[in-house]
């Protein structure tokens, strides 16, 4: 049997599983800024780019998909990655609505510069790494059951 939440704790700032979240992410984003700075690449940049380090030649629906991240707000971020150097889009040539998005040598040489990052972030939470595997395996199964 499920426990009532007290109405007058509910509403509590400190006691919402969304701002505890929000702020986490807020903390982890300001962690980041001087560490992919160095990179010359922003936030969601290097989380395309990570995705891009796992499989290269991925179309832009396949990134997007993995990312959560809708054409809108992909196709401002890629052409951004690729005015850097760092990517190239290529149209397919059977389908040209299908475009592929390759890393130049620029673009797999910056994986070498951002393999510091893990340990800095690893550092800063003060976790162990089994900590923070099942922290990221909560949250992620956190965000399934969110999304249905």
């Amino acid at each position: 049997m499920v426990k009532s939440i007290d109405p007058d704790k509910a509403l509590l700032l400190d006691n919402q599983l969304c701002f505890a979240l929000y702020s986490a992410s807020l903390a982890m984003t300001k962690l980041y800024k001087p560490l992919l700075d160095e990179l010359g690449i922003t936030y969601p940049q290097y989380l395309a780019m990570l995705v891009l380090w796992e499989r290269d030649g991925l179309m832009v629906s396949e990134l997007g998909e993995r990312l959560s991240l809708d054409s809108g707000t992909l196709t401002p971020l890629l052409k951004r990655l690729e005015a850097a150097g760092l990517i190239a889009r290529i149209r397919d040539v059977q389908d040209e609505r299908r475009v592929h998005i390759t890393l130049t040598a620029a673009g797999r040489k910056l994986k070498a510069r951002a393999q510091k990052i893990p340990g800095c972030i690893l550092a800063a939470s003060q976790c162990s790494i089994p900590e923070l595997v099942q922290l990221t395996r909560q949250i992620r199964g956190l965000r399934e059951r969110l999304a249905g």
